[in-house]
């Protein structure tokens, strides 16, 4: 490994640090966007019977907030649950989007890596023509240099590449992923407002 970084010269070296982040991303994302995590199942049911057995609810709604992203959005409404029915609503749109901005945490910064790292791989390719073109001074030769030049525009363009097809890949599935919840959470949120305005039981 360290003989291909170091054929590959020094514009391997961004592509290395933008490989380790987008790991660590994907790594970060496959363990926070579980759907046990971002939707329980059964958690509209369980919130909905402690709410209507009445007493300080305040504390319910506390742990329901910490509980999960679907906690966020349905504590929200319950909070509103004694005014109309467009007020209620409208707490839920807003604590859905909070909660859809939170699930799309480092999505943009794994699109960008996903999107540069080819350019980065012929930026390197560049640089190695750059040698090839410099050692061939008319009159002389170096076959040495020519193979360095020659190495680093093909290692950084195959790296650029290596890198660009997997976060790609993430990428889109962690957004169709987020999408999916953010479509199951307004579902659960319609289904709130309608069991507490007594429209479905």
């Amino acid at each position: 490994m360290f003989e291909i970084v170091k054929a590959a010269g020094w514009p391997i070296w961004p592509l290395l640090l933008a490989s380790i982040i987008a790991v660590a991303l994907i790594i970060e994302r496959l363990a926070a966007l579980r759907r046990v995590r971002i939707v329980p199942p059964g958690l509209l049911q369980r919130a909905v019977g402690e709410f209507r057995r009445g007493g300080d609810n305040s504390k319910l709604l506390d742990d329901l907030e910490r509980h999960s992203p679907l906690g966020r959005v349905l504590a929200a409404g319950l909070r509103n649950v004694g005014n109309s029915r467009e007020v209620m609503k409208e707490s839920i749109e807003e604590a859905g989007s909070a909660v859809a901005h939170d699930l799309n945490r480092y999505l943009t910064t794994l699109g960008t890596i996903a999107s540069i790292s080819p350019l980065m791989g012929l930026f390197g390719t560049v640089v190695g023509m750059i040698e090839i073109f410099g050692s061939q001074a008319p009159g002389t030769g170096n076959p040495q240099q020519l193979a360095h030049g020659i190495s680093i525009a093909l290692y950084n363009t195959g790296f650029g590449i290596f890198i660009a097809i997997p976060s790609m890949i993430f990428w889109r599935h962690f957004r169709a992923l987020v999408d999916s919840f953010v479509v199951e959470m307004e579902q659960q949120a319609v289904r709130l407002v309608e069991i507490m305005h007594g429209d479905r039981k």
